[in-house]
């Protein structure tokens, strides 16, 4: 926690909260994962210090692989010694894999059946959330789905403490979003129990 709170204020634009998700969201953003029958393939995008990641190890069988992309290296090298590395000694069956790389340049092998993303897109300018969202989509199997969350009402509680390109941004940034559900038979979920309340957005790549 001490460790997330640094980074939050000396790397804001990246971490995007004061404290880690909690359970419920969590629970929420791995939905898919776990109704999942047979093989799958994961990408976490953004992880943090992985309260989403321990969710997503826990579905994981012998066929599975589940690729993991952090820009920080902090939360790397957390994620590797408080996570992955015991996990991966219990687990050696398990293809599981970090990419300390921003979500545009990783190498990754494509094609995922989910995709997990906590990155703060409100923090960004609206052409990288365009460009991280067009990366995403295009490692998605047919069929295969993209869950990311923002926290609820975000964008009105920033307005008015913001000047005007940072309200032309988020305006942008929200539009994009809404375009995104309209064209990926998108939902929505509010879950009030983390703090602050957050709602899961999950796109699906069409199979045709």
């Amino acid at each position: 926690m001490l460790g997330f709170l640094k980074q939050s204020i000396v790397n804001f634009k990246h971490t995007g909260a004061i404290c880690p998700s909690g359970r419920g969201l969590a629970r929420r953003m791995t939905a898919t994962i776990r109704e999942h029958e047979g093989p799958k393939r994961v990408l976490e995008v953004g992880p943090g210090t992985g309260p989403f990641t321990r969710e997503i190890l826990s579905t994981l069988g012998p066929e599975d692989r589940f690729d993991i992309v952090e820009i920080n290296p902090t939360f790397c090298r957390h994620l590797e010694r408080q996570i992955l590395d015991g996990y991966r000694r219990e687990h050696p069956e398990i293809a599981v894999a970090l990419h300390e790389s921003p979500i545009e340049a990783a190498a990754l092998p494509g094609e995922y059946d989910h995709v997990v993303c906590g990155l703060p897109f409100n923090n960004f300018e609206p052409s990288v959330v365009r460009g991280i969202f067009r990366r995403m989509l295009a490692l998605l199997a047919p069929g295969g789905d993209l869950t990311y969350f923002e926290y609820a009402a975000v964008r009105v509680l920033k307005t008015p403490f913001t000047g005007t390109k940072t309200r032309k941004d988020l305006r942008r940034i929200d539009a994009h979003g809404k375009s995104l559900v309209r064209r990926h038979v998108g939902s929505r979920e509010l879950v009030v129990g983390n703090l602050p309340p957050a709602v899961t957005i999950r796109l699906q790549r069409p199979t045709n």
